[in-house]
């Protein structure tokens, strides 16, 4: 049977459909309910594929290009070139493998690996297993702090509640009773439920396990995740394209060049094959892939320093591109934490700041407090931590830690904050008697003795205590309640509601008489609380508007406290709720999602509608979140962002991005160094390309017999391949480490359709390509190459002359930027070291392996002659354009 129908039914039928009765399962049906069913775990697609993700770093034009270039080249002899283009191609695989790797490596190390214990009835015996052996029909016991280990319907109870936050986003614990529910009940209202997935904060229960593993809603989830298919990131994608246009213009090239030296007999076949295998070599950027994975690493490792895990390297770039971020609200942009905001006694409202769970906070007077203000005060906040299950407790290392319902956490902390002891109070009043909460009269009690004489305090709904209340305590004094100041107090509730504020009422009764503790009693005020901003994400917010990023919260909610929130954090906009929602067609739905910026009462499905609808507008969509429920959409989004700390398991697994503070002001900074990163990978694919152009063209004029009788090659595949390694090896691995360019988060995000290379890098390159060729030609001619004994020295010559060009090349592109040639230390070593290991080629006896000659000074100052002729019209074109 679905869950969606164990909540409607009598507590008598669900366990005859079970077949099973509150003494238990036997052993023996146990073990063929197993057989049935499964272990009651969610399943998961294979763990971490070490052979997979290495294989994954091939999956790439510009690498599969590259292997067949190396194949070639040893098919023909020429195992040096084949050799060393191997090398390049397998080294870049096993760097982007061990970023990849350690990446999940480190999710699987946040993950919890244990499943639970819990307590069971079977064959009428009480006895603790593996949560993972729970079978539908098993009778189970729960109390506070135990995690629910499955799908069940509550048998009976005492004084229950549930923190269901992860399941459906709602911060204020669920009271839980049995009762028999409408079929059409909400899964947040279905009282008489428990999930798995969530946790027992108070009281005790006993239930029969209806669902397990996957079969229940968390099950669900997890099947719904998995049917969604990850895309590639714009980046990705865009890297894809420019990689099947580099592939293509090579074919072509290569095509072009064979048949013009074919049909004009200018070169034999081998040659012919040579020539093709230099132009792969020198068309195809092989440090591009290289280049891209550290700069994605560097940024990554930039990242967890301020608390930001990527999961997926080229995610770290596809931050940078974000322009909408569709946030959960409870624990992402709150603090999951009830806060008292507001309380009110004596006819006073007084406004207590603070933030979660810290006692560090103020009473902020409104009007001139008298003595008698803050008697009623101390009063009041007494009252709250006495009439009040939740205590402080300590954890394994030692700090302070709540424990309980949030909402009375919240009470206890107030006191707290005004300076009240817990135990101090808790020792005055000696709690004696207690009238446990229920849904019914919508109020607690609690008896206790003081100086040998009893009181009793009472907090519930504010409409119920102002009804059981016929005194107040004013002034320090008690006084008749009359209607019309009933009617006072409880527009006074109206208005703490109005600002989203969770409203509780307080009472009180000297020697109360047994069976009349909730009658007749003394108003003393209330408490109003929230579960409130996390610090910093206001600013955060308003970074991103700053940065041209739309930020949408998304919660389950109401539309009140959705609204004041959102407000608070400087979220401001329509709203539009999970009901309206329902009411659009996916096409109205595209629509209106653009001007929409809160979002209420929405479920799992309703998330990923949103999402979609946005993306389907051209938005590159972040979605934060830490729950179960926020899985589906953190995998649908282009940047999935989850929770390291609060986070759950499956929340973490699904995301691209785990924020390991819990901060979604980290959040910010992730965009930031994505940015960044972008701007090198940029820099360094118009540095890469431009220079690759240069050496394709100088290869290809060379080839045809257009200045020499016959076609000459100005540059074997061991020189491209060197000069390759020197200008794409550690320069532009440096630019992968250039700092952040002046305003880098004030202006808007890249559209989706936006390339790595845009308009101005297009003619840029071109440009750049064209002149660098010109003259690098103008030097390889000058030498009389067409005469065999000078090939040699002319081939030095232009060897030289495109390391050089090469390496000046990288402080043009980043000038117009406003980085000085001192503002990355790395890039002026790298540089050193390449220009260092060019001279150890030339002079020494490595040069008989590059088929270079030494250069003397006269050849050196045609060089720099020629720089400085490159130099002059770089500017130009800088100036200009």
């Amino acid at each position: 049977m679905e869950m969606s129908k164990w909540h409607s039914k009598e507590i008598k039928e669900v366990l005859r459909e079970l077949d099973s009765d509150e003494n238990g399962l036997s052993g023996e049906e146990v073990k063929k309910r197993l057989e049935r069913f499964g272990l009651n775990e969610l399943k998961e697609k294979g763990g971490i594929n070490p052979l997979k993700i290495f294989l994954d770093q091939f999956k790439n034009i510009l690498i599969i290009v590259l292997i067949l270039a190396a194949v070639i080249s040893l098919g023909i002899g020429e195992i040096i070139d084949g050799g060393l283009i191997l090398i390049i191609v397998v080294l870049n695989g096993i760097f982007g493998f061990i970023q990849d790797y350690k990446a999940e490596k480190s999710v699987e190390e946040l993950k919890k690996l244990s499943s639970p214990r819990v307590r069971v009835v079977r064959d009428n015996t009480e006895e603790e297993i593996d949560s993972k052996f729970l079978v539908p029909g098993d009778i189970i016991l729960l109390e506070e702090g135990d995690a629910i280990p499955a799908d069940c319907r509550i048998i009976d109870e005492k004084n229950l509640k549930v923190d269901e936050s992860a399941l459906t986003g709602e911060s204020v614990a669920v009271t839980k009773e049995e009762g028999t529910l409408d079929e059409k009940t909400p899964l947040a209202e279905r009282k008489n439920s428990l999930f798995k997935g969530t946790n027992v904060i108070r009281g005790r229960c006993k239930a029969v396990v209806v669902e397990t593993g996957m079969g229940t809603v968390l099950g669900k989830i997890a099947r719904d995740i998995e049917e969604i298919e990850k895309e590639k990131t714009p980046f990705q994608q865009r890297l894809d394209k420019l990689g099947k246009q580099i592939g293509a213009g090579i074919l072509g090239i290569c095509i072009f060049i064979a048949v013009v030296l074919f049909m004009t007999k200018a070169a034999s076949p081998i040659h012919v094959m040579l020539i093709s295998i230099a132009l792969a070599v020198a068309a195809i950027p092989e440090g591009l892939p290289a280049v891209i994975t550290l700069s994605l690493a560097l940024g990554v490792k930039r990242m967890v320093k301020k608390n930001s895990l990527v999961r997926r390297l080229p995610v770290a770039e596809g931050l940078g591109s974000v322009d909408v971020i569709c946030s959960d609200k409870t624990g992402t942009i709150t603090e999951n934490e009830m806060t008292v905001r507001e309380i009110f006694t004596n006819n006073k409202l007084v406004e207590v700041t603070g933030e979660g769970y810290s006692v560090e906070g103020e009473f902020l007077e409104r009007d001139k407090l008298t003595e008698k203000d803050r008697e009623s005060i101390k009063f009041l906040l007494k009252s709250g931590m006495l009439c009040n299950n939740a205590n402080i407790g300590v954890d394994e290392e030692g700090n302070t830690k709540f424990l309980g319902d949030p909402t009375e956490i919240s009470l206890l902390i107030s006191g707290l904050k005004y300076g009240f002891e817990l135990t101090e109070v808790r020792r005055e009043y000696q709690r004696i008697d207690e009238i446990p909460f229920s849904s019914e009269r919508k109020c607690m009690t609690t008896i206790h003795e003081k100086d040998g004489k009893t009181i009793s305090f009472t907090k519930g709904a504010p409409e119920i205590i102002i009804k059981l209340c016929n005194r107040i305590y004013l002034d320090g004094k008690v006084k008749g309640l009359k209607e019309s100041e009933k009617e006072e107090l409880l527009k006074t509730n109206e208005d703490l509601a109005e600002r989203a504020l969770r409203v509780l009422g307080f009472a009180y009764k000297p020697e109360p008489r047994n069976g009349e503790e909730e009658k007749d009693l003394i108003f003393l005020g209330f408490q109003g609380m929230i579960d409130p901003p996390r610090k910093g994400v206001k600013r955060a917010v308003q970074d991103c508007k700053n940065a041209g990023i739309r930020v949408v919260m998304i919660t389950g909610d109401n539309k009140i406290t959705a609204r004041v929130i959102a407000e608070d954090v400087g979220i401001i906009g329509d709203i539009l709720d999970g009901g309206e929602l329902d009411e659009l067609s996916d096409d109205e739905l595209r629509e209106i999602v653009e001007k929409v910026e809160i979002f209420a009462r929405v479920s799992p499905s309703h998330k990923v509608r949103i999402l979609r609808a946005l993306k389907e507008n051209g938005h590159i969509v972040a979605m934060t979140g830490d729950g179960v429920n926020d899985a589906p959409a953190l995998k649908a989004a282009d940047v999935g962002v989850g929770m390291g700390i609060k986070g759950t398991d499956v929340a973490k697994q699904t995301s691209d991005l785990i924020l390991l503070d819990d901060n979604f002001a980290t959040i910010r900074d992730a965009v930031e160094e994505g940015r960044i990163i972008f701007d090198n990978v940029k820099k360094f694919v118009n540095y890469l390309l431009s220079c690759n152009l240069a050496e394709v063209l100088i290869l290809f004029l060379a080839s045809l017999p257009l200045f020499t009788s016959k076609p000459l090659l100005p540059l074997t595949a061991v020189q491209l391949l060197w000069i390759n390694l020197l200008t794409d090896g550690m320069p532009a691995l440096a630019l992968g480490v250039d700092p952040a360019v002046k305003g880098i988060m004030k202006r808007k995000p890249r559209k989706k359709n936006e390339g790595v290379i845009d308009k101005r890098m297009i003619y840029s390159i071109i440009y750049t390509g064209i002149v660098m060729t010109f003259i690098i030609l103008f030097i390889f001619y000058s030498e009389n190459p067409d005469i065999k004994e000078k090939l040699r020295l002319a081939q030095t010559m232009t060897f030289t002359s495109l390391v050089v060009f090469e390496l000046v090349r990288i402080h043009i592109i980043r000038k117009p930027q406003g980085l000085g040639f001192f503002s990355n230390k790395w890039l002026i070593l790298a540089i050193l070291s390449s220009i260092g290991l060019q001279l150890v080629v030339l002079y020494s006896p490595l040069s008989v392996y590059f088929r270079v000659v030494p250069l003397s000074i006269d050849h050196w100052a045609k060089i720099i002659a020629g720089l400085f002729s490159f130099y002059v019209f770089a500017e130009i074109f800088n100036k200009f354009y």
